[in-house]
């Protein structure tokens, strides 16, 4: 089917859901969840051929570790599925006013419609989504990537069967089997059928589809997130979130990328850093090289660059303004962090680094929608315009006035 088609069908499927009620959106969410589970083999199977294919290709581990599916990772998107139900109804309520001439108006929250995706190598993705979407009341259709794309197809079909049983139309969750860039370039203009289109990996995917697309974009995704350790950080406290914001799941784009390191710790701390994560990769600026000598020199591409690996760029600065400035200039808006004592650094850092996500001596692996209590998530904004950080329900929802009257004219 091409891709044309499947957001046609998309669209026609949208309506019964987006006046669907709560009850029977939350019906399909719990249908959702318990066919993954009934379904787990399959899915299993299906991400096995992936897994090989993968490897052959000569794929990383960590990004394996991104492709992966075992039984604890299926029933983790099944129980997503589930607590998504049991979540407030983003389409309840509204702001209620009336006007000095009887006018009710009632600013009421609505489904943007059909919601396309675009992802790379994240199974759990196309269960996340759909979930949400369906939570909102959004017609949504997926377009993964082709190192997952058994998995995401043998996901989306279970999930449009557990709709149907549910009373909603399997239309409303549509998954884009051909890969090929072409196919993507189409997804990105189909202005009409498409509301909203929401990237989710690499810089380079995101890239090109702000670049190429014709209908709405929300940009997510691209992670070089920041690790700034000040001069009166505890050493502890330093030395654990570091390497939890590292080394916990280097290949996701909440993971750290890049360290800061104050001039007065460096001597002190960058030994301990190296051998508390051995597995990483340090390429450092001049200062780091002086302290550790026998480290990879960092370009200034290193420090733009989001690794998804093991690797992390290492640089030495004179105190929090240098490295505010230094995020700022390099970072990607998405999560970084201050390890500090002094509430008045951390202060400037928490107002100055425009980033979605800002934290003062916590692991920057917390940005994410289950994390801030938002069930799953659709992705993690990096812009300003309309969400901005985990974008959960309310941010996939736009609103409409509802306006009642009772034979009122303007005069002027």
């Amino acid at each position: 089917m091409t891709v044309r088609e499947l957001c046609e069908r998309a669209r026609k499927a949208a309506p019964a859901l987006a006046c669907a009620s709560e009850d029977l959106r939350n019906g399909a969410l719990r249908a959702m969840g318990e066919a993954l589970r009934a379904g787990m083999k399959t899915v299993l199977a299906a991400n096995a051929e992936d897994i090989a294919r993968a490897r052959e290709n000569g794929v990383p581990e960590p990004m394996i570790d991104r492709l992966s599916l075992n039984e604890a990772r299926v029933e983790a998107m099944a129980a997503g599925a589930e607590n998504v139900s049991l979540l407030p109804d983003p389409l309840a309520g509204g702001e209620e006013f009336t006007r000095p001439n009887g006018l009710v108006i009632t600013k009421k929250p609505v489904p943007f419609g059909v919601i396309a995706i675009i992802y790379e190598a994240r199974p759990n993705v196309t269960a996340d989504a759909a979930a949400l979407c369906i939570k909102s009341g959004n017609a949504v259709v997926l377009r993964g990537g082709s190192e997952a794309i058994n998995s995401n197809l043998a996901i989306a079909k279970i999930i449009s069967r557990a709709l149907e049983t549910a009373g909603l139309p399997g239309e409303c969750v549509c998954a884009v089997e051909d890969t090929t860039r072409a196919a993507a370039n189409e997804l990105m203009r189909m202005k009409g059928l498409v509301d909203l289109l929401i990237p989710r990996g690499g810089k380079a995917l995101i890239r090109a589809v702000v670049d190429n697309a014709t209908v709405p974009v929300i940009e997510t995704g691209a992670g070089n997130c920041h690790v700034f350790i000040d001069s009166s950080a505890d050493k502890e406290t330093a030395l654990a979130v570091l390497e939890n914001a590292k080394c916990s799941r280097p290949s996701v784009c909440n993971a750290a990328e890049s360290l800061l390191v104050c001039r007065d710790r460096a001597k002190e701390l960058l030994p301990l850093i190296r051998g508390r994560m051995p597995r990483v990769e340090l390429r450092g600026d001049a200062e780091t090289l002086s302290v550790l000598p026998d480290i990879k020199p960092a370009t200034e591409e290193d420090f733009y660059t989001e690794y998804n690996d093991y690797i992390l760029s290492v640089k030495v600065v004179g105190d929090v303004y240098e490295a505010v400035a230094h995020i700022n200039e390099h970072g990607t808006h998405h999560s970084d962090c201050i390890i500090t004592r002094d509430e008045s650094n951390a202060a400037y850092f928490l107002s100055h680094v425009d980033s979605a996500a800002v934290y003062h001596n916590a692991s920057t692996r917390f940005t994410d929608g289950g994390e801030f209590g938002f069930g799953a998530e659709i992705g993690i904004s990096t812009q300003k315009l309309h969400a901005r950080g985990p974008m959960g329900l309310k941010e996939m929802t736009t609103y409409k006035y509802v306006v009642r009257g009772n034979g009122q004219i303007r005069e002027k």
